[in-house]
């Protein structure tokens, strides 16, 4: 089977360099692509600081560098800029990805000393200012290309940036559809018997999110006050995400939850590991983010997973969910109408939550799976190498 790397000869050393390899969907995109690249048929090479997820990129073939990477330190970044040129000219590198700032303006420094392709992925929000974080975030639109998750990401980068239109590619994320489509029973009643899902009957919502107030707990929590107040109680929402030390925040939630009388219909579950299995368990999944989510990957996770979803209309969200096919949008920070967004999703019959999830499903799988985006991603590789290689023997 032909792949994007079929004409290139000999097949290249891709580097990526992230932060960290711990958790994130920078860090999960890392791994998928090293995966493809070893099964394209070249090298993968990811540098960071490690993290839980170094035994699994191991796994699928790449190596692995350990590099302060993620330090904003001057001093540190300045090594760094030795340490990548070493590794690139020792290792053969052809092309060098960075997927955060910090290590990006050391990688784009040794990838332009070593005279290979820098190519960027900006993960994370566009910032308008101050103007020193425009600045320094700028360094993630200096690639040879420019990839955003989203369409709304790439309007942005154009928009702050301004960089040439040739170098800006738009590449959803990819999500593992298989991953989340059956998960064994067990691993779903194993976390229903956890969280204590099943007491009031009627059906679940879940809210996966880290405990951050930009993700929306609060609206959550008021639209759950709402629904109760008009008599819908029969119900119960799962806030699952592990607070990550912001305990006053975690405290303000329970507040919450506790001033509405509400504590058998929510649950502040901490941190979840086997996501398929929580989507498994829900019927009804909620991402209301307070700000524009850049992507939004647990709307389209829960789509694989065949849920319909609630989701705030703004940022990457509004093009990955089909409003009234795949679930429903509603204005960011608006208890009221995510509110009557669930109690229109409580009114629907099995059929029809069924048919909604069933379109979820297929919109996944069309457009954000893994393998669509590594496939977008291995042909701008090839494309870069192959003039770079071109240059260089002309």
């Amino acid at each position: 089977m032909s792949t994007p790397f079929a004409t290139l000869d000999p097949h290249p050393t891709i580097l990526q360099v992230v932060p960290a390899l711990e958790t994130g969907g920078a860090e999960r995109t890392t791994v998928d692509m090293a995966r493809a690249i070893v099964k394209a048929g070249g090298r993968a090479i990811v540098a960071s600081r490690g993290g839980r997820m170094v035994e699994e990129l191991i796994e699928v073939g790449a190596s692995h560098v350990e590099m302060a990477v993620h330090s904003k330190n001057p001093v540190v970044m300045g090594l760094n800029v030795e340490r990548l040129a070493r590794l690139i000219e020792r290792e053969g590198v052809d092309l060098v990805h960075a997927r955060s700032r910090a290590p990006g303006w050391s990688a784009l420094a040794a990838a332009r000393r070593a005279k290979v392709p820098f190519v960027t992925t900006y993960h994370s929000r566009v910032h308008e200012k101050p103007r020193l974080k425009v600045f320094y975030n700028s360094v993630m639109v200096r690639g040879d290309a420019v990839i955003a998750n989203s369409q709304w990401t790439a309007a942005n980068i154009r928009a702050v940036h301004k960089p040439e239109e040739a170098r800006i590619f738009t590449v959803p994320r990819g999500i593992d559809i298989a991953g989340f489509a059956a998960p064994a029973p067990e691993r779903i009643a194993a976390l229903k018997s956890r969280w204590g899902v099943g007491e009031n009957g009627g059906p679940v919502f879940l809210h996966p999110a880290r405990l951050t107030r930009w993700k929306g707990q609060g609206t959550s929590i008021e639209a759950a006050r709402l629904l109760k107040e008009r008599g819908l109680a029969d119900f119960t929402l799962l806030l699952a995400g592990d607070a990550q030390g912001r305990k006053s925040y975690e405290e303000e939630l329970q507040g919450a939850v506790a001033a509405a009388g509400l504590e058998r219909h929510v649950k502040l579950t901490g941190h979840c590991s086997d996501m398929a299995a929580a989507y498994a368990l829900s019927d009804c999944v909620l991402s209301p983010s307070i700000e524009p989510e850049p992507f939004g990957r647990t709307a389209v996770e829960a789509q694989a997973a065949s849920r319909p979803v609630i989701v705030s209309d703004a940022g990457g969200q509004q093009e990955t969910v089909i409003e009234g096919k795949t679930g429903f949008r509603v204005p960011p920070s608006d208890a009221v109408a995510l509110g009557e967004a669930m109690a229109r999703f409580i009114a629907m019959g099995l059929e029809a939550r069924k048919a909604m999830g069933a379109a979820g499903y297929e919109n996944a799988s069309l457009h954000y799976s893994v393998a669509a985006m590594c496939e977008a991603t291995l042909s701008i590789y090839a494309r870069l190498i192959g003039r770079n290689r071109a240059g260089a023997e002309g």
